[in-house]
């Protein structure tokens, strides 16, 4: 495809798109960094017990996200396919911030994993009735291999602004709740009332305002058996999934233990400890996505320059060097952390921009082999290796601190954890995180679907679209 026939989407299109991922990396950012912590310190569950309710999550994951891909594949109505899921449920969505955090105040241990179970059932399901409808949309809104790059990088905006939003406002909003005479939960619940509201209202608009960009091949179906297995013949598409494996796990086993880190490692223990007026979870992920958002025209460049996959692993090296340096990090040495986290921005940047343009080059490979079209139950599968990976990362952290001998706080008040708890802390948090993210250089080397070879695909599609509409 030559640069005169490229379908350019307009700027008000991406933008109104791209904020989309607002609501969900909000939501998304808060269970990563205060779920697990959530459970053990507030709610007040056992560590190991807690990570149950992670593992129950996780086999709902693997029921729902792909049914609703295939629900959205299906779907026929004068909206399109994609668009009422967003109208239907963002509303919803947006009460789910809410009802993650409300664990009554109940002396039984199974009564509360219990409901903080359901809980996470009940969001999780909402959050994926929204996210794989809109993240389908993605390859229905433009076939060309480096639009869709820039298309994504004004999701990778909102996504990381939205991270960073999240990570700055709601530790402090907290601390006020606090200092205030609250209670943490109280702070919980209260930014999520605000996220919540915050993020539901660009889904609204986009479900009213965007047009899905039907193709003869999409009214196509077929049982979802076959489907599932059509996608493991997919070849591209099993190298998609090792690299969001390998990158999600790494990402949020990194961000559920690093609230454990700063709080027990670097501020020792102290609840309330600040750094230039923030607290220091605000501090270490305000700096860090700021860098990464400043960098998204940098890899959106390099993207362009080389190819998608290149750029990947360029950031992807950065990535893993920084975090093996997180460990050398000494107690109270937040300054020192902070510069570790602008650079480690660089590599979020690229991990948050780049992989989920190299999924959507997945769909055109499928049509060529199958001649369908089928979105919704490859984002299906996307969402829920997504959120697989945050659940088996709050699974794993909450096992190893619990075996590591995990004191919980007594009244919310931090107890000073013992040396194999601070080591095991530290390991979550470096080179496991490392080990994790160098899977993701070798399966992106391996990704066949070059910049060449997806050129080649359109113009055989082309043809064949040609073809059957004359």
């Amino acid at each position: 495809m030559n640069n005169e026939t490229k379908q350019r989407l307009p700027f008000w299109l991406k933008l109104m798109y791209g904020s989309g991922d607002f609501g969900i990396a909000s939501v998304g950012v808060l269970r990563a960094l205060f779920l697990a912590i959530y459970l053990t310190d507030v709610v007040g569950l056992e560590p190991r017990l807690a990570s149950y309710g992670a593992l129950i999550g996780f086999i709902w994951d693997a029921v729902n996200d792909p049914i609703v891909g295939v629900l959205t594949d299906r779907l026929r109505t004068r909206w399109g396919r994609r668009r009422p899921f967003l109208l239907w449920f963002a509303v919803p969505f947006g009460l789910s911030f809410i009802i993650l955090w409300s664990a009554p105040d109940w002396d039984s241990q199974v009564a509360l994993l219990t409901y903080v179970t359901l809980s996470f059932m009940l969001a999780d399901t909402l959050q994926t009735l929204i996210s794989v409808p809109y993240l389908s949309l993605t390859p229905e809104l433009t076939p060309d291999y480096d639009e869709r790059t820039n298309l994504t990088s004004f999701r990778s905006f909102f996504q990381l602004a939205g991270a960073l939003i999240v990570s700055v406002a709601a530790p402090n909003v907290i601390s006020a709740v606090i200092a205030a005479g609250g209670t943490q939960q109280q702070g919980l619940m209260l930014v999520g009332a605000i996220f919540g509201g915050i993020g539901a209202v660009p889904l609204i608009l986009i479900g009213l305002f965007i047009r899905e960009n039907p193709s003869p091949e999409q009214t196509e179906s077929m049982p979802v058996l076959e489907m599932l297995r059509m996608t493991w013949r997919n070849i591209p598409f099993r190298y998609g999934v090792a690299i969001y494996v390998f990158n999600w796990t790494a990402s949020d086993m990194i961000n559920v233990a690093f609230p454990y880190f700063l709080l027990y490692w670097v501020a020792q223990g102290d609840l309330l400890a600040k750094v230039g007026g923030f607290d220091y979870k605000s501090a270490f992920f305000g700096v860090l996505l700021a860098v990464a958002i400043a960098a998204i025209p940098f890899w959106l460049w390099l993207a362009q320059k080389m190819n998608k996959r290149n750029a990947y692993i360029l950031g992807m090296m950065l990535w893993v060097v920084m975090q093996v340096l997180i460990y050398t990090v000494p107690q109270q040495g937040i300054l020192y952390l902070l510069l570790i986290a602008a650079l480690i921005g660089m590599g979020v940047s690229a991990a948050y921009t780049l992989p989920d343009s190299l999924f959507a080059d997945i769909i055109e490979w499928d049509e060529l082999r199958t001649r369908r079209r089928h979105e919704g139950i490859y984002y299906g599968i996307r969402a829920l290796i997504r959120k697989l990976t945050g659940a088996l990362a709050i699974f794993i952290t909450l096992q190893a601190l619990g075996g590591s001998g995990y004191q919980q706080p007594i009244n919310e008040i931090p107890q000073l954890q013992s040396a194999s708890t601070l080591t095991m802390i530290r390991l979550l948090v470096s080179p496991f995180g490392a080990v994790m993210l160098s899977g993701t250089i070798i399966f992106a080397w391996l990704f066949p679907l070059s910049r060449e070879r997806y050129a080649r695909m359109q113009k055989l599609l082309e043809r064949r679209r040609a073809r059957m509409a004359k």
